[in-house]
């Protein structure tokens, strides 16, 4: 069932455990009553064919409520992937929306009912019109710019779309961020793969996922042509790149070379499809040849961010997966490597999924949505603290007890290692060198992977076997300890062929105690090796470099490393060959050392700790909001209305004990109100009363004229913290807030959550991991988290409970400078000197009844103990010690407090003026401390309050 479908009750709960973080960013996708969005769908034109043929590409931008040139919105590019058109991604789009972004969507050139044919993310084409659009953003009122001609924006794609982003990056300085996954680094080394190091020209040819791109445009127009078509023709094939974000979520260009480009002739039109026609003869040559050539890998390189990522300026996170065959983990990397030299800020993070996979089990795609969140909620937004640095990855853990696939663990390691690790574990395998034949024809061939998007490739992946004959095996003793396999392990080769040249498939198995041998994604090396000798004694080693993997080899397992001299994935040639093949030294695995990401069974163990009634606080707000859209709401309240308005309010526990009883509270704006008591009086009750936390057994609560109830609307005009803040140690002080606030289900941009951290003075320490905060500073976040909206009424459960003096002092400033905009805070507080410097009113409690309140002044009343400020305290000290009325005199501060009997002020104060000695000030003195103690006696011990 899917949040949206969930009954209510369900839905509040699932709203709850977001509340404090758990699945928080996951809730935003969630919740069903988010504001909402326009769309307006426009046939952009943009240039020309090579033949002249005019181009007009689908687009539709998506609007958030709420948009206007008054109050413009920033804007996010999202790309889709091969195959795919802007219905593909609207799912995305229409999340991004609602989270406050416009979102311009569009079907690149070749796809759908856009005209124009593929080339592959030339920058002379499907670059130029990505910047197009960016023009059109820029002359939108309701977009945010940064100059005129400059949107605010943020781009977005995945495989097809992911790569676009980061040409688009490259070669437009107005790109402010970039979020790219399952992205090529080189087209050519994705096509032309080789793993000991050698140029692409001499790679090896992935014919069976070249087949499936030529063939998904080879069928014409109308294969690819959705319903947006406007013709009947039936819609084209799946998109073959199911990114993660398609499941839910300046320099100039180069100038047209179009005249430069003279048509290939020896490929029929008619075959070519919507393929550009130099790509379609470039794949005819290494379709038929099996080999690599210059002209093709120079032009697979025109379409591939690795000869530009020192132009990428945009903050950039790059999120590949571990299950993909096409653009594996080394793309990543390298992408990676690339922008990190420039200084640009660059993210790593690995999901379980990929091209082969698909996109991975729910909690991955939910993890992918909050990184990207996170990301461009920062770097396009500014409504989120920098994201963190660190790496994150996750592998298959085992299968789903409800029969829903497998399920994952995410890790997490501070900075991204690279495919080297943070360390390396060398495992030596043992076998004597082996001969291998490469079949005549190439087949039969060995089945390591099935390249596709479908959900077949997961069934079939990395558990066939290798054709007999056609592989060496070498294998390790089992493992004494489990290893953390993260990154690309290698090993030495040597190998001898009489023909001087080997095409071979390089593999590492997890091989158990009962034989079953597990091929890790189902991934390959593939090696083309020239100058090879024919005695295998004079062959040099070569180092080949396996596919990035995550897995855990538990202990007694074995490591078996095959060479395969077939794959039915690759053109291996046709002639029969036989080759030696020897293993020279150990496979050297990677591994990082990370923590397990919390799952969601580790957040509610902490959310049940001590942070229910932070929870309730914020759902009874997201609630509210729902059901005042729903039209649930209460009767029309007058426009002044005090915030908090009490009356004869009760509660009753089983056996008769009233917490509670008749109490009467009045909380008017600008107002801080303490709630004093000892423990037991029944505090805490009445703000759980108030939260609608607990039902009152009689009497009423109304909050500024409206009757609260369990997720009344009106709650969402107030802020809370009571009984604990439930914060999350492992994430900054700024996420744990946008955690909160998302579970609001509220825009981002009423959150207020500049001005909130600004009140708490929290500073750059908002940025921090909570978990090096000081108490202190918990507390402030707390209270940051409370005022989160700058609510109407504050209500504050022992705010500086735990603080030192300066902090408590800083907390005050903070409370005063809140109520003075008119808001109203109620707080409720064990520190009478505090509330007597903080607060404009009190309320005294004694056992669940009110004893007094009013203005501080009113309440502490008139006193026998009176202050003086005299120019000459020790020689006032000496005339008044000999007054008979006076009881004491002692020195405070700079003055004196004097204790008197029924002596009128004027006669201290003329005896002192007898003496000589000046009086400055003189004022009735009496602590609020001591007119507690009088009303609640001096005995307020207490079980607990109440």
């Amino acid at each position: 069932m899917s949040p949206s479908a969930r009954p209510p009750r369900r839905r509040w709960l699932a709203a709850a455990g977001a509340a404090v973080g758990l699945a928080a960013a996951a809730a935003w996708a969630a919740w069903p009553d988010r504001p909402g969005h326009t769309t307006v769908a426009e046939v952009v034109p943009v240039g020309p064919e090579d033949d002249g043929t005019p181009v007009h590409l689908e687009t539709t931008l998506y609007l958030p409520d709420g948009a206007s040139a008054a109050d413009p919105v920033p804007a996010v590019l999202l790309a889709h992937g091969y195959g795919g058109t802007r219905d593909t991604v609207a799912a995305a789009a229409a999340e991004l929306a609602r989270r406050g972004y416009a979102v311009l969507t569009w079907t690149a050139r070749g796809f759908g009912a856009s005209g124009g044919r593929i080339h592959l993310n030339h920058p002379d084409y499907e670059v130029r019109d990505a910047r197009l659009l960016l023009d059109r953003l820029a002359v939108r009122p309701e977009i945010r710019t940064d100059r005129p001609g400059d949107p605010h924006v943020g781009v977005v794609g995945g495989s097809y779309g992911g790569a676009l982003a980061l040409l688009l990056a490259a070669y437009d300085h107005r790109v402010d961020a970039v979020v790219s996954m399952t992205a090529w680094h080189d087209l050519a080394d994705a096509f032309l793969p080789e793993s000991s190091g050698g140029a692409a020209v001499d790679g090896v040819f992935q014919r069976a996922w070249a087949a499936l791109f030529f063939g998904a445009a080879t069928a014409g127009p109308g294969a690819l042509a959705g319903p947006a078509g406007g013709d009947a023709a039936a819609p084209g094939p799946a998109p073959l790149d199911r990114s993660p974000v398609e499941e839910s979520p300046v320099e100039r260009v180069p100038a047209d070379r179009s005249a430069e480009r003279a048509p290939a002739e020896r490929t029929p039109a008619a075959a070519c499809g919507r393929f550009a026609a130099d790509l379609c003869e470039a794949y005819r040559r290494v379709a038929e040849t099996g080999r690599g050539d210059p002209a093709t890998v120079a032009r697979l390189r025109e379409s591939s961010p690795a000869g530009v990522l020192d132009r990428v300026r945009a903050p950039t996170l790059l999120i590949q997966g571990t299950a993909d065959s096409l653009f594996p983990l080394s793309h990543a990397d390298a992408n990676a490597a690339g922008i990190a030299a420039t200084g640009t800020p660059v993210r790593v993070a690995w999901f379980t999924g990929g091209h082969d996979g698909g996109p991975g089990p729910a909690s991955e795609r939910e993890r992918l949505r909050r990184l990207t969140a996170g990301w461009l909620d920062h770097y396009v937004a500014g409504t989120a603290g920098r994201p963190s640095q660190e790496f994150t990855w996750s592998r298959i853990s085992g299968f789903s007890t409800a029969g829903r696939g497998v399920t994952t663990t995410g890790y997490a390691a501070e900075a991204y290692p690279g495919l080297g690790g943070e360390r390396r574990l060398a495992v030596e395998v043992a076998g004597a060198p082996q001969v291998v034949v490469h079949p005549p024809g190439g087949q039969p061939a060995a089945l390591s992977s099935l390249p596709s998007a479908t959900g077949l490739a997961s069934f079939v992946n990395g558990v066939v076997t290798d054709v007999p004959g056609q592989h060496a095996r070498f294998e390790s003793a089992p493992l004494a300890a489990p290893v953390e396999v993260v990154g690309a392990p290698t090993v030495r080769l040597r190998v001898a062929s009489p023909t001087g040249e080997a095409v071979l498939f390089v593999k590492l198995y997890d091989v158990d105690p009962d034989g079953v041998a597990t091929l890790p994604a189902g991934l390959v090396a593939p090696v083309r090796l020239s100058g090879l000798p024919a005695d295998l004694s004079r062959a040099a080693p070569v180092t080949v470099r396996l596919p990035a993997v995550t897995r855990r080899i538990e202990a007694g397992h074995t490591v078996r490393l095959v060479v395969a001299t077939s794959d039915q994935a690759y053109a291996t040639g046709t002639a029969l060959a036989v080759h030696r093949v020897a293993a020279d030294g150990p496979v050297v695995l990677p591994a990082v050392a990370g923590t397990p990401l919390a799952g969601p069974e580790v957040v509610w163990r902490r959310v049940l700790a001590g942070v229910v009634a932070v929870i309730a606080v914020g759902v009874a707000g997201a609630v509210g909001v729902a059901r005042l859209r729903r039209g649930h709401a209460d009767r029309p309240a007058p426009a002044d209305a005090p915030p908090l308005v009490v009356r004869g309010l009760r509660k009753e526990y089983p056996g008769g004990l009233a917490a509670v009883d008749g109490v009467d509270v009045t909380v008017e704006a600008g107002q801080v109100v303490g709630l004093l008591g000892p423990n037991g009086a029944g505090k805490t009750t009445i703000l759980r009363m108030v939260l609608g936390l607990v039902r009152p057994s009689g009497g009423e609560v109304r909050l500024f004229g409206h009757r609260v109830s369990p997720g009344a609307p009106v709650l969402s005009r107030v802020g809370a913290l009571v009984e604990g803040p439930g914060l999350l140690p492992h994430l900054s002080g700024r996420e744990n807030l946008i955690a909160y606030w998302r579970a609001t289900g509220r825009p981002a941009r009423d959150a207020r959550m500049t001005e909130a951290v600004r009140i708490a003075g929290l500073g750059d320490a908002i940025d921090r991991k909570v978990r090096t905060y000081s108490h202190g500073m918990r507390q402030r976040l707390a209270v940051a988290q409370a005022m989160l909206g700058l609510p109407d009424l504050l209500l504050l459960d022992e705010p500086t409970d735990g603080l030192d003096p300066p902090q408590i002092a800083q907390m005050r400033r903070m409370l005063a400078r809140y109520a003075a905009g008119g808001r109203a805070v109620l707080l409720s507080s064990h520190l009478l000197a505090e509330v007597e410097q903080t607060c404009t009113h009190v309320v005294v409690m004694d056992k669940g009844r009110v004893v007094a309140a009013g203005p501080v002044g009113e309440v502490v009343g008139e006193s026998g103990t009176v202050s003086l400020a005299v120019s000459d305290p020790d020689a006032a000290t000496r005339v008044l010690a000999g007054l008979a009325g006076v009881r004491g005199v002692v020195a405070d501060g700079g003055g004196l407090v004097v204790d008197v009997d029924g002596l009128p002020r004027a006669d201290l104060v003329a005896a002192l003026v007898r003496a000589g000695v000046g009086v400055e000030r003189v004022a009735a003195r009496r602590r609020l401390e001591d007119a507690f103690l009088t009303l609640v006696g001096e005995d307020t011990t207490g079980s607990g309050d109440r």
